[in-house]
């Protein structure tokens, strides 16, 4: 890949930073290329379709957001059918998902009625796309920046492509000491990776104290956050959550942070701010952390098998029925959703419970 050059406002201040208080953390690196209020890449731009960096699988199909629709439906009727829950999601994009969600919801007029749609965005410009997408919906949406800030009452959480953009910390063993690795600048000024030399603190560590030199672990600290919170909510009052992310199911010991633009993987210095930085979801950590905080964990299991088992060919065939002029279409967004090289096995379908409800749609007893 070739070095880039691209220098947006934010690389000059990111320069600036380095500079006065030395290398960021792959964590802080990530926060300001992609919340920076001012030039960061979500505040500032719609990301989403044709015309942005990445597509998500709402966006491919309604029959992604109608599978969910059916989720929550039964997930309502396991926490005990409230008159009023907190339907909460986490990154919506442009809204379609929950718009096709709030569409099957109809099927049971009580669980619609009860529901209250909260959307946890950081992106001005999104929420006024996801507010002129829900508007026909007649849903009583509300915006908040941090799920914390959602009320009391009993929450249904789903999270699609979220996971993967909150911001990840790099560890490298080297001379058999963990040190972390950080954004620095060389002389030119040029954005590069650099180990500090320190030794990490044994609770990021612990689990892998016989790793080779080399070894390059990824921690997510959100994730424990997250988990905490639902653990303390779902002791409050029962409910559940659904994340839908690409990653493995089991613990990598690589560097998985990338950056696209216009669909395409670019060096993750490229432009910042201007691109998208993920990093793959370590399922298996967010498993042993919600089990550790006392939560019921349901998979993960791979998007095909999920979607399978929410009968999502048979809504393909009924929309074909409805539609034969759009068979093909239809069928190359099923494949796009199940396909092993396609969005089928990377991406993997996980649920946090209050640990006394059944086990949610979709998963194995």
């Amino acid at each position: 890949m070739p070095k880039p050059h691209n220098r947006t406002p934010l690389y000059h201040r990111l320069i600036a930073r380095i500079r006065e208080s030395g290398p960021l953390s792959v964590s802080e690196f990530m926060t300001l290329c992609l919340l920076d209020p001012v030039d960061g890449y979500y505040p500032t731009r719609d990301p989403l379709g044709a015309g942005g960096d990445f597509v998500t699988a709402p966006e491919i199909s309604q029959m992604f957001g109608e599978a969910l629709g059916l989720w929550v439906i039964q997930s309502w009727q396991d926490i005990g059918r409230p008159d009023r829950f907190n339907l909460v999601e986490l990154g919506p994009g442009r809204g379609v998902m929950m718009s096709d969600i709030l569409k099957v919801l109809r099927l049971d007029p009580a669980c619609r009625s009860a529901a209250q749609v909260t959307l946890i965005e950081a992106s001005a410009a999104l929420q006024a796309v996801q507010a002129k997408t829900l508007g026909p919906s007649g849903a009583n949406v509300t915006w908040v920046d941090r799920l914390e800030e959602v009320d009391d009452a009993a929450c249904l959480i789903i999270g699609n492509e979220y996971l993967d953009c909150l911001p990840i910390r790099q560890f490298v063993r080297v001379a058999g000491v963990w040190s972390e690795r950080r954004v620095g600048a060389d002389a030119e000024g040029d954005l590069r990776f650099e180990v500090d030399g320190q030794p990490a603190p044994e609770v990021i560590t612990h689990n892998f104290s016989k790793a080779e030199d080399g070894t390059l672990i990824e921690i997510c600290p959100a994730i424990d956050l997250l988990t905490d919170h639902l653990r303390e909510r779902f002791k409050a009052t029962p409910g559940r959550a659904l994340f839908i992310d690409y990653g493995p199911a089991e613990t990598e010991f690589v560097d998985t942070l990338q950056a696209l633009k216009q669909h395409q993987k670019v060096d993750v210095f490229h432009s910042p701010g201007d691109t998208d930085l993920t990093a793959r979801v370590d399922f298996a950590r967010i498993k042993n952390v919600a089990i550790g905080h006392g939560l019921a964990v349901h998979g993960p299991t791979p998007q095909e098998a999920w979607l399978r088992v929410m009968n999502i060919e048979t809504r393909a065939v009924s929309l074909i029925r409805a539609n034969p002029a759009s068979k093909d279409k239809i069928m190359r967004q099923l494949h796009r959703l199940l396909d092993a090289e396609e969005m089928g096995e990377l991406f993997k379908v996980i649920a946090l419970s209050s640990p006394e409800l059944p086990t949610p749609l979709g998963f194995a007893e």
